[in-house]
């Protein structure tokens, strides 16, 4: 099995349910050694659109509506927004896989292993919803996380930076608050799924840490500044406080980095 075209198969793929079974049987190939890397040279096609469902309607973001948790309705619609978050991160997760071609093999190992956990959170909450009497599609949605995919799909160091260390820590950031209110509101299963979602993202925004590190050092750059250079560059939403210290330790980020960041954004 060819590493690439089985990643870009994944990809590709509609389904949901399909989808997060490949992923899991590619990290399972990949570990047992039934994968190849042959035809890394080969042409690396644009992904303007991943494979997804027909459902969720995607709006901008301004224009998906919030609701109160204080309804059933207005819980299950941040139960899915988090489900479509999740979606999404087993798409970048394969996409990183398939599009950066020069990477070491330990790479693709560990993006591999976040589309796996990413398949195994879709459908922890995907299935939570259906208990609460909702589907995965029955919300708006918007398509912020693959936007920004798209933009950092010319250089692996920007979507290191810009997709782990930004966007994924940002969920480290309010992931404890979101668990809260929803366990406060009666769904104290969300609360032991967001805790397992937690758990694993601090291993997410660590693997992207590592790479961005090992990124700058092969092209002898500054972390911290090359980050805050890619935040202009890109034109982000920057990182607001306060930040979740402990789980962004746990993630990598040097401390001095954080109180940095934190006196210059």
């Amino acid at each position: 099995m060819n590493l690439f075209d089985a990643a870009y198969q994944a990809l590709m793929t509609p389904d949901p349910d399909r989808k997060c079974v490949l992923a899991a049987a590619l990290l399972e190939d990949w570990s047992q050694g039934r994968v190849d890397m042959e035809g890394a040279g080969s042409l690396v096609h644009p992904v303007e659109v991943p494979g997804r469902p027909e459902r969720p309607e995607l709006v901008s973001p301004l224009d998906v509506r919030h609701r109160g948790l204080g309804s059933l309705e207005g819980r299950a619609a941040l139960i899915h927004a988090l489900s479509h978050i999740e979606f999404n991160a087993i798409n970048l997760a394969l996409d990183a896989v398939y599009r950066f071609r020069d990477m070491p093999a330990e790479f693709y190992g560990d993006w591999l292993k976040v589309a796996a956990e990413e398949a195994y959170h879709f459908k922890l909450l995907r299935d939570y919803l259906a208990g609460m009497g909702y589907r995965y599609g029955d919300f708006t949605a918007h398509n912020g996380l693959w936007e920004m995919a798209r933009k950092t799909s010319g250089d692996p160091l920007a979507r290191m930076a810009l997709v782990p260390r930004l966007l994924e820590a940002r969920g480290l950031d309010v992931t404890p608050g979101i668990r809260a209110k929803l366990v406060a509101a009666g769904e104290s299963g969300a609360g032991e799924i967001l805790d397992i979602i937690l758990r694993d993202e601090v291993g997410h925004v660590a693997i992207g840490n590592h790479w961005f590190s090992h990124l700058c050092a092969q092209r002898e750059l500054l972390p911290a500044e090359t980050f805050v250079g890619l935040l202009a560059e890109y034109d982000t939403p920057r990182p607001r406080p306060p930040f979740n210290r402990e789980a962004r330790v746990a993630a990598g980020f040097e401390r001095d980095e954080i109180a940095w960041l934190e006196s210059e954004l």
